[in-house]
């Protein structure tokens, strides 16, 4: 059968959606015919994330629009012609990797909806992802022109799909699946979780486009892709849409201080010769340099795995640079020598905000201040970027909690410095909250924690966020520019 598969970022710069390597890789391995609509450039629909958080200097200045080409063609005419050109039997969208929180895969289901309702398409429609994971029901609701919703991870689920569609076979029996029998939806058993990822088969980078792969990175334009080695993280902050995922597959128990009490089944990677073999195979045949790892908690991988790859990667000597996200606590100094031998290049690293108490009480996320300044120490000692992650506009925050990250940015001195507005997950208990204090309706749409906000925060209002959001890493930058309130002068 004929998959069109739908890459809805509005983000208008390079991003390789995980989820669309690794199912386009598995339809194919099952004889399916896949194609890719990327709506990345086209000029009505795209938001121009780069030069936004270049001019707010969250990005370094660079040359990456002269590299890409936009079109002027609206993009419903553009999706319409290669629905025609095409003639797929089925449009899929939306999916969950180890790419939950960045570059949109959680409103993937809302943009990619918008798209197919504005075009003439008569197959059947499958979307998964986090939205359908956390909320099953009010998803379908929403969302009625999708026929199908897949809970949960869907590489496998996805073909047992494709295949009883072409046999007209019932979906009963199909676990992970979500349908509608005479109006009433239907909510099928999960699926069992993928423990090993190598059985996914190697993630297929060719249906995207060849400019999707500039990216800036460092002031410079490389060749870069999304990529995951792992999927799974033991912890359970309260603002992550990780926690919904946790939830489905039964992992709910935790420690008092905010940890799974049984994390081993849930945290999974590749083998270090399918990494390995993977990164030679885009670095060769696609020209990659960098690979931008989305994996939740990159230090959590096993350490055998991180050794064999590192052992591979010392014996191979290729000119690629691997960018990470881990936890401070992570970092100590015998992970360094082994992240130079992996040929890390720059670590983000979930700062949020300042305040430890709030960190633990409100956000059940417990990582103490000596420990988070220890760790870029340590990494600016061994010549690895830093890149302190900030979130405004959480439940309960005010301005000063807000004025004393900065200054807590300014202690660390990370290399670079990037600030989100905090979005309210469906499913997670800071989404909760932040419905029951009126900040957000129960669900928001729209949501992107970096290009704007949706709250209604009575403290942190959207002047007041805007304002940090353009100035905040100014403000960590210049330590001479003295710190007060700016919610008067904006009154």
């Amino acid at each position: 059968m004929k998959v069109l598969i739908i890459n809805p970022s509005k983000w208008g710069r390079g991003i390789t959606p995980i989820w669309i390597a690794s199912h386009s890789s598995v339809l194919k391995s099952n004889h399916h015919e896949v194609q890719l609509f990327d709506a990345t450039f086209f000029k009505n629909w795209a938001v121009d994330e780069n030069t936004y958080n270049t001019s707010n200097q969250q990005y370094q200045p660079s040359d990456y629009l002269r590299n890409v080409k936009f079109t002027d063609e609206p993009v419903l005419s553009a999706l319409q012609k290669s629905i025609n050109k095409f003639r797929p039997d089925i449009v899929f969208f939306a999916a969950i990797s180890s790419h939950i929180h960045g570059e949109g895969e959680y409103a993937a289901i809302q943009f990619a909806y918008e798209l197919i309702s504005g075009v003439d398409f008569r197959g059947k429609i499958i979307a998964g992802g986090l939205q359908t994971t956390a909320a099953p029901e009010q998803t379908a609701e929403r969302f009625a022109r999708i026929d199908l919703f897949i809970r949960g991870e869907s590489e496998f689920v996805l073909p047992l799909i494709v295949s009883a569609i072409e046999k007209n076979k019932s979906f009963k029996n199909i676990q992970g699946l979500v349908y509608r029998d005479e109006e009433k939806v239907i909510v099928n058993l999960p699926q069992p979780i993928i423990a090993n990822l190598d059985e996914i088969g190697p993630y297929d980078y060719s249906v995207f486009q060849d400019q999707i792969f500039f990216r800036p990175y460092n002031g410079n334009v490389v060749r870069a892709v999304d990529y995951e080695i792992s999927r799974g993280c033991p912890f359970t902050c309260s603002y992550c849409v990780e926690t919904v995922i946790q939830n489905y597959y039964g992992f709910s128990e935790k420690t008092p201080r905010g940890l799974l009490k049984t994390p081993k089944a849930y945290l999974r990677h590749k083998t270090a010769k399918r990494v390995f073999e993977e990164i030679k195979s885009l670095h060769k045949n696609f020209g990659i340099s960098l690979f931008r790892c989305q994996d939740t908690n990159f230090l959590t991988i096993k350490r055998e795995t991180l050794f064999g790859l590192a052992e591979l990667l010392e014996n191979e000597k290729m000119p690629i640079k691997l960018y990470i996200e881990t936890r401070p606590e992570g970092i100590n100094e015998g992970t360094i020598p082994l992240l130079k031998r992996l040929q890390v290049d720059g670590i983000g690293m979930g700062i949020e905000l300042a305040t430890q108490d709030f960190r633990e009480g409100n956000l059940n996320r417990f990582a103490d201040q000596p420990s988070i300044v220890k760790a870029f120490q340590l990494l600016q000692k061994g010549n690895i970027k830093r890149t302190a992650y900030n979130i405004i506009g959480l439940p309960d925050q005010d301005e000063e909690s807000i004025l004393d990250t900065i200054k807590f940015n300014r202690l660390l001195n990370p290399d670079n410095v990037t600030v989100a507005f905090y979005s309210p997950y469906i499913g997670t208990e800071q989404q909760k909250k932040g419905a029951s204090l009126s900040y957000f309706s129960d669900y928001e749409y729209n949501v992107d924690n970096q290009l704007r906000t949706t709250t209604r925060h009575n403290v942190l209002n959207q002047d007041l966020l805007n304002f940090y959001k353009k100035n905040f890493i100014k403000l960590v930058k210049d330590k001479a520019i003295a710190l007060h309130p700016q919610s008067e002068s904006l009154a």
